[in-house]
């Protein structure tokens, strides 16, 4: 075990290209001890292994080459902040436990990039949370954040650093891609616009992102599978993006427009997936449809808000179905070699008049009033408990 303890010095100090001399001034030895440690002619004070460990972002046990328990233990961590679904849950009941447990999980793992993205992405999500002012219109109806408010936002502020922290030092190119991720629209909350297209610029256009290149590198029976996947995720992040471009401009709200905008990225995944087996898609045609709702009933189309509502409930009886913690494939022609996992049972459906109408902008308060006092609301939130 000694003998690999200076090997693994020695590892740590080449992945992240530091000389002996360096590691000697910061630890207080001199760079000779540090020589001798690495060929094993002597080995480091056990007083002084917590200032190695935290030097090169490990921790003692791995410093030692007990891997298979950091790692274990890291995982564990990790699926309890999945287990919440932060993202899905719109409330903030899960905030303090959440950041409780990663911060824990980092005293015990200081620098764990894993660990620390984890933490980014989750005081992202809490600051939304936590901070309610998210947005107004401007005098000429575009969209505008609250830019004082936001940089005032104790969660990204902390999320700030982590992220620039990673991009600058990251391992994993993931990680790397996922910090920065949260940077962009990070400083577009905080009117940073110059910073917020730097880092945006670092990351590859959209004909070299990897989807794409997997399904440019392969042919046969793999190329059919990442072309699949590569057209239901260009259509999930077409529809957001779609739904953001609407919500822009409170103008674009004066006719029936959107109504027909939504529509048109409805119909994207009927021609993709033509057969209505949407598999974990379903789940974006729930949001779209419970949009969809809102923004009939605001043009005066109740009837027809009420079959989308029926629409986005069907789905959701659909997806809940495929949660069954086996693996399922698609069906249609496009994407019949497209597989994906799902977990165990989860109840969607009753929560769709909680998610109504997912996308809360512009102001849907008058809608939702109106709405919900029609007998047939009641009609559906009773099918939805079913």
């Amino acid at each position: 075990m000694q003998l690999n303890l200076g090997a693994k010095i020695r590892e740590l100090r080449h992945r992240d290209g530091r000389t002996q001399e360096a590691i000697a001034e910061a630890l207080g030895v001199t760079s000779q001890a540090v020589s001798r440690w690495e060929s094993g002619g002597s080995y480091p004070d056990m007083e002084i292994m917590p200032s190695i460990a935290n030097y090169f972002g490990v921790t003692i046990d791995e410093l030692f080459g007990y891997h298979n328990g950091r790692e274990r233990k890291i995982n564990e961590i990790i699926k309890k902040i999945d287990a919440f679904e932060i993202q899905t849950d719109g409330n903030d009941g899960w905030v303090d436990e959440c950041l409780t447990i990663l911060r824990e999980g980092l005293a015990e793992f200081p620098n764990n990039e894993r660990l620390m993205i984890t933490l980014a992405e989750t005081l992202w999500e809490a600051g939304w949370r936590r901070h309610k002012e998210w947005i107004y219109y401007d005098s000429e109806g575009f969209i505008q954040y609250s830019y004082d408010k936001q940089r005032k936002n104790e969660y990204w502020s902390e999320t700030e650093k982590i992220c620039k922290r990673l991009v600058d030092d990251a391992k994993d190119n993931t990680i790397f891609t996922r910090a920065i991720a949260i940077l962009v629209p990070l400083y577009r909350t905080f009117g940073e616009y110059e910073k917020a297209v730097f880092y945006a610029n670092k990351m590859p256009e959209l004909c070299r992102c990897r989807e794409f290149l997997l399904a440019d590198g392969t042919d046969g029976k793999e190329s059919a599978k990442y072309i699949g996947e590569f057209l239901l995720k260009s259509a999930k992040e077409f529809s957001e993006q779609l739904v953001f471009g609407l919500i822009a401009n409170i103008r674009n709200f004066d006719s029936d427009m959107p109504i027909e905008k939504v529509k048109g990225a409805i119909s994207i995944f009927y021609l993709i997936c033509d057969d209505g087996n949407m598999g974990k898609y379903h789940d974006m045609l729930i949001k779209l449809y419970l949009y969809l709702s809102r923004l009939q009933w605001e043009r005066g189309y109740q009837d027809d808000a009420f079959v989308s509502l029926y629409e986005a409930l069907k789905h959701a009886k659909a997806l809940e179905k495929l949660f069954d913690g086996e693996k399922h494939t698609l069906t249609a022609p496009l994407v019949s070699f497209v597989k994906y996992s799902t977990g165990k049972p989860k109840e969607i459906a009753k929560y769709l008049p909680d998610d109504w109408p997912f996308w809360c902008n512009p102001s849907c308060c008058e809608v939702e009033r109106e709405i919900k006092a029609d007998p047939r609301w009641q009609e559906w939130v009773a099918k939805t408990q079913e």
